[in-house]
């Protein structure tokens, strides 16, 4: 069974993320994924996020075509947002790029372009 066609591609573009207002990461290294007709979903490298600020959270999940994601919660000084981001530590064929970057909640997290 053929799933829908996953692209990546490095963005031309610098990324900020952000949580309860808090700025938690900044790259000019993110990667675009495309999957089918989902929106398209920014993947910033770990090494650029703040993960004093995430701690892993019980969840995970599965994607017949990225594999096993595992998540972080985001913990501020005021509150916790859970399951606010999800990283994919051995990504299934082709998609081996993301391994080492996380994706955020777009309902959770702010993640816009600066460039």
């Amino acid at each position: 069974m053929a799933g829908p066609e996953i692209t990546i591609e490095e963005s031309q573009a610098g990324w900020v993320v952000r949580v309860l207002g808090a700025i938690i990461g900044e790259t000019n290294n993110a990667l675009l994924l495309k999957e089918g007709d989902f929106p398209e979903v920014v993947y910033i490298p770990r090494k650029d996020i703040t993960m004093a600020f995430l701690d892993t959270s019980d969840t995970t999940t599965t994607c017949p075509h990225k594999g096993a994601a595992t998540y972080f919660s985001f913990v501020g000084k005021s509150r916790t947002v859970t399951d606010v981001a999800w990283t994919y530590e051995t990504p299934g064929k082709n998609l081996a790029a993301i391994a080492g970057y996380l994706a955020f909640d777009p309902e959770q997290a702010t993640v816009e372009s600066i460039s």
